[in-house]
C-alpha cells in the first residue's frame, strides 16, 4: 500500500464501497434511530466515527454499529486512539476499509470482532506513525 495513501484525498469510491457492505446513514438518521431506543442518545452520539462528505453532508460508517445499535468497543478504542493521534476521521474511515501490511493485508474493519483489539491498535499507530514520517 502506497505510504502516501493517507495524504491523498480519500477517494470517493470509499464512501460507496461502505455505503454498500455496511450501510452509511446520515448523522441525523443515526440520531433520529438512537432516540428511537435510547432516552439520552447524546452520550452515544459524541463516539460515532464520522465522516465528512463535501457538501453531502456527514455520514456515520455502519461497521460501528452491532446488531442491537451499541457500539462496537474495538472501533471505539480505535477511533479514540486515532483522535489522540490526531488522524483525521476520514482517514481512520479509510484506514478501516484498506487491507494492512500491518496486518498481514487483512482489513481492519475484518478483525473489529475478533477479540484483537490491541494488534488492531498497534497495526493503526505503525501505519500512521509511520506516514506522518
Amino acid at each position: 500500500m502506497p505510504t502516501d495513501l493517507y495524504r491523498s484525498p480519500v477517494p470517493e469510491q470509499l464512501w460507496a464501497r461502505i455505503r454498500e457492505e455496511f450501510g452509511l446513514p446520515s448523522l441525523e438518521q443515526v440520531h433520529e434511530r438512537l432516540s428511537g431506543v435510547r432516552e439520552n442518545p447524546e452520550p452515544m452520539m459524541r463516539q460515532l466515527v464520522r465522516v465528512f462528505i463535501g457538501e453531502e453532508g456527514t455520514y456515520c460508517p455502519g461497521y460501528q454499529f452491532r446488531p442491537d445499535l451499541t457500539l462496537e468497543p474495538a472501533v471505539v478504542a480505535l477511533f479514540e486512539r486515532a483522535l489522540e493521534l490526531r488522524i483525521p476521521h476520514n482517514y481512520f474511515a479509510l484506514w478501516m476499509m484498506a487491507p494492512s501490511p500491518a496486518l498481514q493485508g487483512t482489513r481492519p474493519v475484518d478483525l473489529r470482532r475478533s477479540g484483537k483489539a490491541s494488534v488492531l491498535q498497534a497495526a493503526l499507530e505503525k501505519t500512521f506513525l509511520e506516514s506522518a514520517a
